[in-house]
């Protein structure tokens, strides 16, 4: 399943897995959604989809439901949005719903579904994967990006946590952050007068994300590249494991 899988990311995702599997495709407008899909489904696959807003908590619920009795191995939270400026200058609905999809909506999705995928995977001998979509603004705190910046260092320190957690179940947990990609993503949040030079093409993205899935838990694509943030990447690889053991460690001794 793809959240926001109707343009960008989203559907350069679609696009690379239509190849090997069904999809369930979920996003805001159901006409560009059946647009997406009559376009993937000549390729002879099964797809499915569910237009809801997920700033709606009701409608996240629903959709883990439709989500689960489809049956999906894989989940690719990737729906996201933020708006640029001063945070006092934006509504506060628009904040609110930043805070609802980057991060309330991935942790409710991710807790729904990932017992099923677990289940799956172990019943098949196989594996299933999560893929958070967040950003590289999540490596620091970003002036007039206030509640997209926070929202996506969310997304990355849960999916860090969340792959240490699940090291010896059969699923794969992946933090994408991409730097700029060639989305419309930039227009919707304000920035639409600003060119980005090296942007990154969306199927690129997607390509690198897959590849990656199953063989670390963070992938930076972009201007910034893996090794330019690798002190801010290994250390906290380093804490993660240590953290972990501490907790399991003081954990069986309450027990």
């Amino acid at each position: 399943m793809i959240t926001g899988a109707t343009s960008g990311i989203g559907a350069a995702f679609a696009s690379h897995l239509i190849r090997s599997t069904d999809l369930l495709l979920a996003g805001r407008d159901a006409e560009k959604l059946e647009i997406t899909r009559n376009e993937l489904i000549r390729r002879g696959r099964k797809v499915e989809t569910f237009a809801a807003d997920l700033t709606d908590e009701s409608a996240v619920n629903e959709l883990v439901d439709r989500a689960d009795a489809f049956g999906i191995d894989l989940l690719i939270n990737n729906a996201g949005i933020g708006q640029f400026g001063r945070l006092i200058d934006h509504e506060r609905d628009t904040e609110r719903d930043t805070a609802m999809l980057n991060v309330v909506a991935v942790v409710v999705l991710t807790r729904g579904l990932l017992p099923g995928i677990i289940e799956r995977a172990g019943k098949a001998n196989e594996r299933g994967g999560v893929v958070i979509v967040s950003s590289t603004a999540a490596f620091a705190p970003v002036p007039f990006f206030a509640t997209y910046a926070a929202s996506k260092a969310f997304s990355l320190y849960f999916t860090e946590a969340l792959a240490e957690e699940l090291r010896g179940d059969p699923v794969d947990i992946l933090a994408l952050c991409p730097g700029a990609t060639k989305t419309g993503f930039s227009a919707r949040a304000g920035l639409d007068r600003i060119s980005v030079p090296g942007a990154a093409d969306p199927g690129a993205v997607a390509r690198e994300a897959l590849d990656a899935l199953g063989n670390k838990t963070v992938q930076v694509t972009g201007l910034l590249s893996q090794a330019t943030l690798g002190p801010f990447l290994v250390p906290r690889r380093l804490v993660t494991g240590a953290l972990a053991a501490a907790v399991r460690y003081f954990n069986a001794r309450q027990s």
